[in-house]
């Protein structure tokens, strides 16, 4: 049964779906974390508690985990896209919104962090809406937030997040999950073929990143005070 305001974040294990949900647990969000294996799932979860005891987290697996709520994010590693996205199709429904922070990155096949996998779709988030079911629509984000730095709760946040997505009404439902995070202001980046644009910067921070030995974010400067 969705549990009214959370999000089940699918790849949590991971270092950027870890630091998604230690960041939302911290901010009172109900969160459900998905991974191939159930106890793995539970892992999770309890290290997500040892940073927020406070937190209302559980863990499935990932098939579970995507039917348990209305949002579900998506953070895994490239290579394993296609596949993670078949398992969770067959439980997802109509209404529901996903939001996929995956990055098609060479490390994926041995390459360099700094390069990028051309994707035929276009980008790995077009490539989501083209496997999720009917009626499942798919927005684009996260992709120039620093996993590091959302895992550790000592450090303040002060940097857009820059959404694509093909209906303002998901984007905004994506806005209203991510501005729960202090720091995190949501942009809309336009239609979901931006995502092949908002993807590469990963690899364009991570370069500023190994030069400048920071976690770098990006601001967006000279936008009106309303959210769109």
């Amino acid at each position: 049964m969705a549990i009214p305001g959370g999000v089940t974040i699918i790849g949590a294990s991971g270092a950027l779906g870890f630091g998604l949900a230690v960041r939302l647990a911290a901010a009172g969000t109900p969160i459900m974390v998905g991974s191939r294996e159930h106890a793995r799932a539970e892992d999770t979860a309890a290290r997500v508690r040892e940073l927020v005891p406070e937190a209302a987290i559980d863990g499935l697996a990932n098939a579970a985990a995507a039917a348990a709520n209305e949002l579900v994010v998506l953070s895994v590693p490239f290579r394993s896209h296609h596949e993670t996205l078949a398992q969770i199709a067959e439980e997802m429904r109509e209404g529901q919104l996903l939001i996929d922070a995956t990055v098609p990155l060479a490390t994926s096949v041995g390459g360099r962090a700094t390069r990028m996998l051309g994707v035929w779709q276009g980008s790995a988030a077009q490539q989501a809406q083209e496997l999720a079911p009917a009626g499942v629509n798919v927005v684009a984000a996260l992709h120039t937030v620093s996993a590091d730095v959302l895992a550790d709760l000592s450090r303040p946040l002060d940097e857009d997040v820059l959404l694509a997505g093909d209906r303002r009404a998901d984007k905004q439902r994506v806005a209203e999950l991510l501005e729960r995070i202090p720091g995190l202001r949501a942009v809309d980046a336009g239609r979901l073929e931006m995502a092949r644009i908002t993807e590469s910067l990963t690899a364009m921070l991570i370069s500023i990143n190994i030069r400048h030995r920071t976690h770098a974010g990006i601001r967006i400067t000279g936008l009106p005070d309303a959210r769109w």
